[in-house]
């Protein structure tokens, strides 16, 4: 199907409609003062009063505008030489041409059309997200897209990004806390939370878990309802969802439109995009747009859409298939809540979704397997076993190297649709964010860790004294620190997990080798690998806090030798420790910075 040319599809866009028309704005349930919570206690009306104004004021009605949109992207011919690529020029793709329309408060847009139809891009320059040259106007309320206006916007996306496992009620009560305003209280933010769920019928499910993949869960329907939940909870003027009953059946599928209907009804402006509707969802849109190759081929009325179609050969039926994906930005001009909030709310949420990884029975099991195992191989060796010793200590520095780094790296491409969506919709700064994920990691990072090192330390013979024990101990523990920026920089820079994985085995085999235990004297034109290995510094330092310059150990019979002139000591070139400290500090720095910058790029 073709579209037709400007002169068949000149129409008006919204018939009947002025610029001028006042659109009265119905009572909701975010501003009904006689709403009652049934899950927490009425704190009389001057509470009520207090949480409605708040809320209230975030519901100022938009009129969504956009005029001659035209947008076109460079793509390459796919022409020339196999070798050296292609040699002509790259030609201009014209992905939206001419699009105009308006939505006002109360109107429920639907956006159909074939897949490829420019849908996606239309949506993202409404969000004001759109990249490179768009021609033509989009307008709220008169004036252009600034910072404030997306305070005021809510987006959905097609797929619900969730954590499995948290319940609805936690899903919805981490977002208020996060996201209400800060002149709310800790009650008032969970009582609207509350309110949420009773209006979005999620009760009967609200102490639920939300599930996904191999974890039994809510249904579809009551995943999406949660997610419009999530962005219901700040009372935003205008409303977009990509997709909102994609999987569903028709049955629930009705149930999510006429939420978005109720939703329009109280003076939002809402818009969507939908796959195929049935002749019963149709019936619900207000105001329908289609589009076929980047231009309109009808604007207005849901009501008037088959005349139209019909009048210029052209069935609506068999023109919407599957749409491209739907983008919108909620991004706040300032932020809700303060940072120290923020960064409360994901340390608590965090720990709260990984408690089932943190430590697994299989983890565990793992650790102290291998440092009972340890301490059996090594069990009471002496100073005379010197180089038994110190493949123990090597050990400890290659063990707590490689786990930590594993780990580390599958955390942020494993979070990355999540933090893009709750980024993109401004609900925390980055900083809290990064902060409460990596403090949230330590508990499981560090206490394995000391499990092992006081089991194996002690069955393996290693100097019997408290002072030397700690110190171990602690260069261990800062040792995994510095691994785990590692992988958390690998992570966030590739966010590939297989990528990461793949090259964080060759950096710490390269880490390994370069470590100083299984190579003493490397060539010179190579040397420098040691010094960006912290495996190698960690090494040193166990080594130079388990002996000391007099300290010596039987070399042959009758014949005792100095530890420190054993040449796999000698070789490390012990000195000033604190220059090694100096160096895992500085990694530990740089690796994390990394990783935080890696993050804002996203």
């Amino acid at each position: 199907m073709m579209p037709p040319n400007k002169q068949e599809s000149s129409f008006p866009i919204i018939p009947g409609e002025s610029r001028n028309e006042t659109i009265p704005v119905q009572e909701t349930w975010f501003s009904s003062p006689s709403h009652v919570i049934p899950c927490l206690d009425d704190d009389g009306p001057s509470h009520q009063s207090r949480q409605s104004s708040v809320l209230r004021q975030s519901l100022r009605p938009i009129i969504l505008k956009f005029e001659e949109l035209t947008y076109a992207i460079k793509i390459q011919s796919g022409k020339g030489s196999y070798w050296f690529g292609s040699q002509e020029p790259k030609q201009n793709r014209l992905i939206l041409n001419g699009v105009s329309g308006i939505v006002k408060p109360g109107d429920l847009l639907a956006m159909l059309g074939p897949s490829g139809s420019g849908k996606t891009t239309l949506v993202t320059a409404l969000a004001g997200r759109l990249q490179g040259k768009l021609s033509g106007t989009v307008s709220y309320n008169g004036a252009p897209f600034t910072s404030s206006m997306k305070r005021r916007t809510g987006f959905v996306t097609q797929e619900d990004v969730l954590y499995p496992h948290l319940t609805v009620m936690e899903t919805l009560t981490y977002t208020a806390l996060l996201r209400l305003p800060k002149e709310l209280t800790r009650k008032e933010k969970i009582q609207q939370a509350e309110s949420v769920i009773s209006d979005l019928g999620l009760t009967r499910c609200c102490n639920s878990v939300i599930g996904g993949g191999l974890i039994r869960g809510i249904s579809g329907g009551e995943r999406k309802r949660v997610s419009i939940g999530q962005e219901m909870l700040v009372n935003p003027s205008l409303l977009l969802l990509d997709e909102p009953t994609s999987g569903l059946d028709s049955t629930t599928a009705a149930r999510i439109v006429a939420t978005l209907r109720s939703l329009a009804r109280g003076g939002r402006t809402v818009v969507t995009t939908i796959h195929q509707p049935s002749s019963r969802l149709y019936r619900m849109f207000d105001k329908v747009l289609v589009l076929s190759d980047g231009s309109p081929i009808y604007s207005g009325d849901s009501g008037r859409v088959m005349e139209y179609f019909g009048s210029i050969g052209f069935q609506p039926g068999s023109s919407f298939v599957n749409p491209a994906d739907f983008v919108l930005d909620l991004a706040n001009d300032r932020w809700p809540t303060i940072w120290w909030m923020q960064f409360s709310v994901l340390l608590k949420r965090g720990l709260k979704e990984r408690s089932h990884e943190s430590f697994s029975g299989l983890r565990i099991f793992m650790v102290m397997s291998v440092s009972l195992l340890s301490g059996l191989l090594w069990w009471h060796s002496r100073v005379a076993h010197i180089q038994d010793q110190v493949g123990l200590l090597f050990f400890f520095s290659i063990f707590w190297g490689f786990l930590p780094l594993f780990n580390a790296i599958f955390t942020f491409p494993q979070e990355r649709p999540m933090l893009i969506k709750e980024r993109s919709s401004g609900i925390y700064r980055l900083s809290s964010y990064y902060t409460a994920r990596t403090v949230g990691d330590l508990p499981m990072e560090l206490i394995l860790p000391t499990i092992f090192v006081t089991i194996t330390y002690w069955m393996g013979g290693l100097k019997s004294s408290l002072t030397t024990f700690i110190m171990t101990l602690m260069i261990v523990l800062y040792n995994v620190l510095v691994s785990q920026g590692v992988g958390l920089a690998l992570g966030a820079i590739l966010m590939d997990a297989k990528k990461a994985a793949t090259l964080s085995s060759v950096l710490m085999l390269v880490f390994l080798l370069a470590g100083g235990y299984y190579i003493q004297h490397i060539p010179g034109f190579i040397a420098w690998l040691k010094y960006i290995s912290f495996s190698h510094y960690c090494y040193k330092l166990l080594v130079g806090v388990q002996y000391t310059w007099d300290e010596v150990y039987e070399c042959g019979p009758g014949l005792h030798c100095g530890v420190m002139d054993y040449e796999g000591i000698k070789n490390l070139s012990l000195g000033n420790m604190m220059w090694d400290v100096l160096a895992l500090t500085l990694m530990l720095l740089l690796y994390r910075f990394l990783a935080y910058v890696a993050l804002r790029n996203l």
